[in-house]
């Protein structure tokens, strides 16, 4: 082999050394915004909610500033975090979620739902308190109304139990649920929510190209069903955030982070 065929093949391999690096960034450090339109006749004012789940702790720049920066220009009506806010496994990166917390609180109202990875989290309780201290609204199995529809929130814990059908409002008016697990769908649709948002499979980690399927999701194993976009049960609507950060496996592929925007809207 000459000189020349070496340098070739050194300089091959680095550039495909570097191609996986950059791709492995890109996919796991620059989140999409997926934007949605929700119509119901049931809603009586219009609104954009800004979706977020799954942080894990992770940080899109200094503070977060890039993930803040693009909640900002969303321009929302009000936030919403469907758990995981923390990361259970390692250090749970309490410093990250709150400031986070904190700055986007001063965005807009800032309404939270508690993840798998809080509801094991043995300092919860005192953590719960500096999220509302930060200006998180936290719906542990209550709700409140805004905008004119009521915004219900299913704690971790409660979700395979009957507690959904006694915090649901009985009255008629266009009712969101933020429960962090998807894979309860058909349980949700049977308490008669309009909207569901939830987060927790992560896209699946790993999606295929070109097709999208998830590889696999906790709870619902390989080739999930339900790990992103819109899903539909009966009546009710589903929306999947893909989430931020990453649980135990720390490499995502072919599936970037992701922020939802949705609009909800009367329909006539």
């Amino acid at each position: 082999m000459s000189p020349a065929e070496i340098v070739i093949i050194v300089v091959a391999c680095a550039a495909a050394v570097g191609g996986i690096i950059f791709f492995c960034w890109y996919s796991n450090s620059k989140f999409s915004v997926t934007e949605y339109e929700v119509e119901s006749p049931k809603v009586t004012l219009p609104f954009r909610i800004v979706h977020l789940s799954d942080l894990h702790a992770k940080r899109f720049g200094a503070r977060n500033r890039r993930l803040v920066a693009a909640v900002k220009r969303a321009r929302p009506d009000i936030i919403v975090f469907t758990g995981d806010i923390i990361h259970l496994y390692r250090k749970p990166g309490e410093e990250a979620a709150i400031e986070l917390v904190e700055q986007l609180a001063l965005v807009a109202p800032f309404y939270y739902v508690s993840g798998n990875h809080e509801m094991r989290y043995k300092n919860y309780r005192e953590f719960s308190v500096k999220l509302a201290d930060a200006g998180a609204v936290i719906l542990e199995n209550e709700y409140v109304m805004t905008h004119g529809v009521a915004l219900v929130g299913l704690g971790c814990a409660n979700l395979k139990n009957n507690k959904i059908f006694e915090i649901t409002p009985e009255f008629d008016c266009f009712k969101i649920l933020l429960a962090h697990e998807p894979q309860y769908l058909a349980r949700y649709a049977r308490a008669g929510y309009d909207l569901v948002l939830s987060g927790h499979a992560h896209g699946g980690q790993w999606r295929m190209p070109f097709t999208g399927q998830g590889v696999y999701a906790p709870g619902q194993g390989l080739l999930p069903d339900l790990t992103s976009g819109e899903h539909i049960c009966g009546s009710t609507l589903m929306i999947i955030s893909r989430g931020l950060g990453n649980s135990e496996f720390p490499l995502r592929i072919f599936n970037r982070p992701e922020v939802l925007v949705i609009d909800i809207k009367k329909r006539n």
